[in-house]
Formats: C-alpha cells, sequence, structure tokens
C-alpha cells in the first residue's frame, strides 16, 4: 500500500475559509476599539467590554453550530451552506457598520455589530471543520499547517490594508477599508465553493480510508466511549493552557493600536507594522518549526514558543517609545505563536479521537473565545485605572501560567517520521 499524501491544492483552496476569516478579525481587533473610542468616546473597560462581546456570542455558537452542521446534510454539503450564507451576512453587515460610524449613532452601530458577530459565528466553527472533513486522519496536522498558513495570509492582507487605508486624525473614514475586507471575504468563499466540491471530495476521503484500512480505529470506537481518565486530564490541562495563552496574546493584539497612541506616540495606521512582522514571521517560521516538531514532538514545540512569546512580553515592559528593535520582538512573537498554534488543534483531535469533529472544533474554540472574553474587560480595567503600561506584565505573567499548566500535558502529541521535501515541511504530522 502507498504512502498517502496531502492534496496540497486542495488543502490550499479549503483553507480561503480560513482565510477570510482570519483577514476579517485582524481588521476587527485592531479597528473596532479606536472606533468605539473615537467615535463614541467610550472608557477602556467599555470598550474592552464590548471587544468581548463576540466572544461571549462565540461560546454559545460555535459549538452549535459545529454540532448543527455535523448534522447537516444538503446538496453542496455538510458546511458549505454556512460558510457561504454566513459570509453573505457578514459582508453585508460589515459594510453598514460604516455608516453607523458615519452617523455617530451608537444604538445603531451596537445593533449592526451584534449582527456582524451573529454572521461570523454562523460559519467560524463548519469552516474549520471542513478541513479534518475532507482530509485523512494522518495528513490533518500537515493540512492545518497549511490553514494556518493561509489565516496568516488573510490577516497581513489585512494589516497592509489598515496601512494603506486608514489615515491620520481621530476619525479617518474606514469604509475603504471595510470594502476591501469585504471584497477579499466574497472573492475568497467564491473561489472555495467553485473549486472544493465538499460532498464528493467526503465521499473520496471516506472510500479511501476504507480501502486503506484508516477509518477502522475511528470505526472501532462508539461515539460515546468515555475518554480515558489520564487523557482527559491532559485534555482538561491543554484546553487551560489554551485559555492562558489567548488571555496574554489577545490582551496585547486587542489593545495594541491603542496602546502605540499612548504609550509609543504612534499615528494612523502604522501601528500595523509591528503587527505584520509579527504575523510575516509567523508565515516565514512554518518550515522551521515543522523541522522541529517532527524531532522533539508537539508538546515541546509549543512550549519552546510560549518561552519565546513570556521573554518578549517581558522586554517589552521596558519600552518607552516605539524603537526599530521593537520588531525583532514581535517577529519572535510571531514565530511563538506559530508553533503554539500548529500544534495545540491536532493536540485536541488526536486526543478525542472517535468523536465528532464538529462539536471537539467547538470545545476547542469555546476555551479560547472564554479566554477573549475576560481579557478584553480585566485588561482594559487595569489600562483605564492603574496604568497603559501595565499591558506587558499582564500578558507575561498569564503566558508564564500557560507554560506551567502546559507541562501537565501528557497526551496528543506525536514524533513523525523526516520529512522527504520541502513542501511537507509546512506541517506538523498527526
Amino acid at each position: 500500500m502507498g504512502t498517502m499524501k496531502l492534496n496540497y491544492k486542495r488543502t490550499f483552496f479549503i483553507g480561503l475559509a480560513f482565510l477570510s476569516i482570519s483577514g476579517f478579525w485582524q481588521m476587527y481587533d485592531s479597528i473596532i476599539p479606536l472606533m468605539l473610542q473615537n467615535t463614541f468616546h467610550l472608557g477602556e473597560t467599555v470598550t474592552g467590554a464590548l471587544m468581548a462581546m463576540d466572544n461571549v456570542l462565540a461560546i454559545f455558537l460555535l459549538p452549535l453550530f459545529g454540532t448543527l452542521s455535523d448534522k447537516a446534510d444538503t446538496k453542496i454539503g455538510k458546511r458549505m451552506p454556512f460558510i457561504v450564507g454566513g459570509t453573505l451576512l457578514a459582508v453585508t453587515f460589515l459594510l453598514l457598520l460604516s455608516a453607523a460610524d458615519k452617523k455617530q449613532s451608537l444604538v445603531m452601530f451596537l445593533s449592526i455589530l451584534f449582527l456582524l458577530l451573529l454572521s461570523m459565528g454562523l460559519y467560524r466553527s463548519p469552516a474549520v471543520a471542513l478541513m479534518p472533513d475532507l482530509t485523512p486522519n494522518r495528513l490533518r496536522s500537515k493540512a492545518n499547517a497549511v490553514i494556518n498558513l493561509m489565516g496568516a495570509v488573510g490577516g497581513v492582507y489585512a494589516l497592509i490594508m489598515i496601512k494603506l487605508l486608514v489615515g491620520a486624525g481621530e476619525r479617518p473614514d474606514y469604509l475603504p477599508l471595510f470594502i476591501s475586507i469585504g471584497g477579499l471575504m466574497m472573492v475568497a468563499v467564491a473561489v472555495l465553493f467553485a473549486t472544493v466540491k465538499e460532498k464528493r471530495i467526503a465521499e473520496e476521503i471516506k472510500k479511501q480510508g476504507a480501502e486503506s484500512g484508516e477509518g477502522k480505529e475511528d470505526r472501532a470506537v462508539p461515539q460515546k466511549t468515555a475518554m480515558p481518565k489520564e487523557v482527559k486530564r491532559s485534555m482538561i490541562f491543554l484546553l487551560i493552557s489554551i485559555f492562558l495563552w489567548f488571555t496574554a496574546y489577545n490582551a496585547v493584539t486587542t489593545a495594541f493600536s491603542r496602546y502605540t497612541r499612548v504609550v509609543w506616540h504612534m499615528e494612523g495606521g502604522s501601528f500595523a507594522d509591528c503587527l505584520m512582522v509579527a504575523t510575516v514571521a509567523a508565515i516565514c517560521s512554518y518550515i522551521p518549526i515543522g523541522n522541529i516538531a517532527s524531532r522533539v514532538g508537539r508538546k515541546k514545540t509549543i512550549l519552546a514558543g510560549i518561552a519565546l512569546m513570556s521573554l518578549c512580553y517581558f522586554a517589552a515592559v521596558f519600552v518607552g517609545a516605539y524603537h526599530p528593535l521593537v520588531n525583532i520582538a514581535f517577529a519572535a512573537i510571531g514565530v511563538g505563536w506559530a508553533a503554539i498554534n500548529v500544534n495545540s488543534y491536532p493536540m485536541i483531535v488526536e486526543m478525542s479521537k472517535g468523536c465528532d469533529i464538529g462539536k471537539f472544533t467547538g470545545t476547542y474554540y469555546t476555551f479560547s473565545m472564554a479566554a477573549q472574553i475576560f481579557t478584553p474587560v480585566l485588561s482594559g480595567f487595569l489600562l483605564e485605572n492603574v496604568s497603559y503600561r501595565t499591558l506587558f506584565p499582564y500578558a507575561f505573567l498569564f503566558s508564564m501560567l500557560a507554560f506551567v499548566t502546559m507541562i501537565q500535558v501528557h497526551h496528543g502529541d506525536s514524533r513523525p517520521e523526516k520529512k522527504k521535501d520541502m513542501l511537507e515541511n509546512f506541517d506538523v504530522d498527526d
């Protein structure tokens, strides 16, 4: 029996859904806080609470729509109706948000924001679950690295658009930026829909699995099988670690556009440079991370990523004004975040074998979202009532706690065989 190879072309097209989602959230985290403060003059704590709203919704929506799409059966597949419908609604409300900003109507703005977040929640889990659905088991970690690359490209696109289309001053016109993000989302999902015939590919994968005996292990595990006690313990510690590293990272990304203005005195969209360096570094680091993880395993790679990010947060505490050296720290943060992200989701999938992928994708996101509800409110309160300079000590503390809990994870790891070609190094294999 020949070795199964990842269909990179198909995985690239599947990744377009994640590219559109990542582009949207990069813009959302950078721009919405500025609108809330500069247009509606809201304080840090209220802004933080409103920035947490998408994650409050996500805690309910992601497992719900993940499970609904697990059970769905339409002519165009299980996930595709959610992806296409959610994108169309999200782009509509995104463009309406700019009108509410121009009118300076807070009620209109918050109502549209709520509908926008609802639309994004509709298709986030189905979009992420599409990759495991259409990829044979043993190739999922490899595919996950490609998907992460696609997401990073979406993030870079959003940052470039912010830099090009957001002018200086208190209240720039955000409509050109929103059109550029909406355009990316529509084109990405249109290409995905045209190139990936979900139902046909799912049947092919099923047939391949049956022929190679790949599906036997999963089929042998009944849906309701209880997870072994020691695996459950590892799963709990991994989920706590996910919560903690997102608490650290999201505090920085959500407050960064304001932090740079207040502490580093940067104007307009220039803050996007640092974030772009981090994202480009993440993209460039997938090949070395693939090499490292294939030698030392997922857990050690994640621990190295957490340590690297903690070091950078600690160093940033002492930065009083923007200096070009800051970009080196942000590059390191990008590498650390890539090391964590590529390996953590496959560990969840590995530990929850034989269960519904949509449901466990929802569980993974529930913990990352819970962190992103908690952190903008708490960090926002500290920024407003103590000092803006609390941001990086806060991130350092939670990052170090994630390191401690991650040490307690003893399952979901695997050391794949060494790769034969360069392209295969974009993965962390199952």
